[in-house]
């Protein structure tokens, strides 16, 4: 099989490495632009970029995908299937039918649930206890195209985003590999998805991470796990920005204070007298610590209020 993969993130690269080792032929490797990054503003290659040089891959960047000079890079790879990985740009028509096998998608999510941008911090976010991998063909809807085959994960205890899709990338890896060989073997049926079924996992928002007093602790913990690294869960105690690291809820504890109540500083109380235990924190400006140890520095407190900071804040 010969294929041009699409790709820009980390995420995308086992990927790209495990078409390597399975003897794929990646004829092409589309990525998006360099980016400024730090005070310096240096330009910064997309990661997928640093792994083709490594191993020696052609690489493109284009602009747009509608470039003329682009189309004809791509005619001339001559693949059999496109690979798209995280690239980040939705593609036109033109480009999907550009190989036989048409452009392979790996998303991470068991389509039809959770389409679009971010399902697995949607995933952690809604309290999923499963979730998992799909191969599909791209068509110009939101992640609608027939799937090709399906692989779910379990989501571990207190796992937070990062680690999922570590997990995920490396399932996705191997799940595109077989889907590949079954397409080149005529052994895999394309399935269309019931959209009656979907749910959506849309792109987040800063105002996603705002700490709201309707979250109960189970609300609470899997915004903390989904939202991280970005755009993590904030309030404000005691007139000073809090970021809420690391909540655990807690089955057996219930509470008659108010949501946002620091009941001994490592527990916070939330909606309908749930109660989640607080592991970590971090003040803007500040390090993550243990909320043990924030207490200990008298940074929070029993009684403590959080509040909720509008999102334009």
């Amino acid at each position: 099989m010969r294929v041009a993969f699409f790709g820009t993130p980390e995420t995308a690269v086992p990927t790209l490495d495990a078409l390597l080792r399975h003897g794929v032929d990646v004829a092409l490797v589309v990525t998006r632009a360099d980016r400024p990054v730090g005070r310096s503003r240096t330009p910064r290659p997309p990661a997928v970029k640093v792994r083709a040089g490594e191993v020696g891959l052609p690489v493109v960047q284009p602009e747009s995908v509608k470039d003329p000079a682009f189309a004809a890079a791509l005619e001339a790879a001559a693949p059999d299937a496109l690979v798209v990985v995280a690239y980040g740009r939705l593609l036109p028509q033109g480009v999907l039918d550009a190989a036989p096998h048409g452009a392979i998608n790996v998303h991470f999510s068991m389509l039809p649930a959770l389409r679009g941008a971010a399902p697995v911090a949607w995933a952690l976010a809604r309290g999923a206890r499963e979730t998992g991998v799909s191969t599909f063909r791209l068509d110009r809807g939101l992640d609608t195209g027939d799937v090709l085959l399906q692989e779910a994960v379990p989501i571990l205890p207190r796992e937070h985003a990062p680690a999922l899709l570590a997990r995920l990338a490396v399932t996705g890896a191997e799940l595109l590999v077989r889907t590949l060989d079954g397409l080149a073997a005529g052994t895999i049926v394309p399935h269309p998805q019931d959209g009656a079924r979907a749910t959506y996992a849309p792109i987040l928002t800063r105002g996603d991470g705002a700490w709201d007093p309707g979250w109960t602790a189970a609300d609470l913990e899997g915004r903390v796990r989904g939202f991280d690294p970005w755009p993590g869960v904030w309030s404000r105690c005691a007139g000073r920005r809090l970021r809420l690291a690391g909540a655990v809820a807690l089955d057996g504890d219930l509470s008659d204070a108010p949501a946002g109540t620091l009941l001994d500083a490592l527990r916070l109380a939330c909606a309908d007298g749930t109660v989640a235990a607080l592991e970590a924190v971090q003040f803007e400006g500040r390090r993550v610590v243990t909320a043990r140890e924030a207490a200990a520095g008298r940074q929070l407190a029993p009684g403590d209020r959080l509040e909720r900071i509008e999102p334009a804040a």
